[in-house]
């Protein structure tokens, strides 16, 4: 089934964010803080994430911007490329990317890297990647001083710094390359992912999409092991907003009821009694997508949707939602005996879900 959507702004409140750890800019260091954090500066505080991918299927990256929703003004450094050296991966940033950011008003700083290590696992690859810190400093102070929105900034990185930026980046591998003797990948893949850009984001958003639309259809026909589900009901789900931006994501499972389309986002653990909270923050930011669709269509059938995170265990016993009400939620969690720190963990994401119009539902499953 494919499934379409509209956002035309975005409306969340977030409660289960981390307390944060503040950091002075003047002592500031993007390789050594930790993924999300707090920047002082003289007259601004603000949030800070880092991802060690531009790829968003890695290393939660989901979870560290999430983490920094509760600030008005919000930074998160990509790098643009990671090349882990030619016997490993190297990941492009997409637009879409770009674009879910500027949605949810985050700055994004388009960084490089410049120092690695050799992989002593593995020889032919790197490890340890090192942002260029005084770069990633210096666009920080700019965007201090900035004081249009967090779409603007990053429309305009990419019309005017784009080009520069990647030459830094082909530069730095290239010294990478030269000072640990690793090959990495041609270089020229870098040149050709510049030359199809071009000077124009449409071009981006172009190359970006495809591979996006090709990604989604890989992850289709892929159930992922932090999903257990009682059927598997996958369906492409493509969104549309207003910047421009289009999202290709798969619906782990939905579920169908007169006019209303569920919209059900699978988190599982099968070792321990919740999924973790990486696995439940990354949930939720799709959750901030879902809850604000509009024009919703299922195979071109005009629905309403409902968005539902499914936190699934082969430990629990039975099932309840958000929308039970409250003397059952303890029911449950007594006989599933979560401890206090548990119990306050789902009530918080319980929480969230009533005040987003969404609902969160746990449940055992193999």
């Amino acid at each position: 089934m494919n499934i379409t959507g509209a956002i035309t702004g975005i409306k969340y409140k977030p409660l289960f964010i981390e307390t944060l750890k503040e950091f002075d800019i003047n002592k500031f260091d993007i390789n050594k803080v930790p993924v999300t954090c707090l920047l002082k500066s003289k007259n601004s505080l603000f949030a800070v994430s880092k991802w060690v991918s531009p790829k968003r299927t890695r290393s939660y990256p989901f979870e560290r911007v999430y983490n920094s929703l509760g600030m008005s003004k919000k930074i998160t450094v990509i790098p643009i490329v990671k090349d882990e050296g030619s016997r490993g991966d190297r990941d492009f940033i997409q637009w879409d990317t770009v674009s879910l950011m500027s949605l949810l008003d985050v700055f994004v700083v388009f960084a490089y890297y410049d120092k690695a290590e050799i992989n002593l696992r593995n020889k032919q690859k790197i490890t340890n990647q090192q942002f260029n810190n005084d770069y990633v400093v210096s666009k920080i102070k700019e965007i201090e001083q900035y004081h249009s929105s967090a779409l603007h900034w990053n429309l305009n990185e990419l019309n005017v710094n784009f080009h520069n930026i990647i030459n830094k980046t082909k530069s730095a591998y290239l010294e990478i390359e030269k000072t640990t003797k690793v090959t990495l990948h041609n270089i020229s893949g870098i040149d050709n992912f510049k030359e199809k850009i071009g000077k124009d984001v449409s071009l981006f958003m172009q190359f970006s999409r495809e591979k996006a639309q090709k990604a989604q259809a890989r992850e289709f026909v892929t159930q992922q092991p932090k999903e257990s589900l009682s059927t598997l009901s996958k369906a492409k789900i493509t969104i549309t907003n207003y910047l421009g931006g289009q999202y290709f994501f798969t619906v782990d499972e939905i579920e169908i009821t007169k006019e209303i389309i569920y919209l059900i986002e699978g988190k599982h653990s099968k070792n321990s009694l919740l999924p973790s909270k990486g696995d439940i923050k990354d949930g939720l930011l799709k959750m901030i997508l879902y809850s604000n669709l509009t024009d919703v269509k299922a195979n071109n059938k005009k629905m309403k949707s409902c968005p539902i995170l499914l936190l699934t265990s082969s430990h629990l016993m039975g099932s309840v939602s958000s929308l039970d009400a409250k003397n059952k939620q303890n029911k449950y969690f007594e006989k599933n005996k979560l401890s206090s720190s548990q119990k306050a963990m789902i009530e918080t994401v319980m929480s969230e879900a009533t005040k987003n119009n969404f609902i969160i539902k746990l449940q055992y499953s193999k």
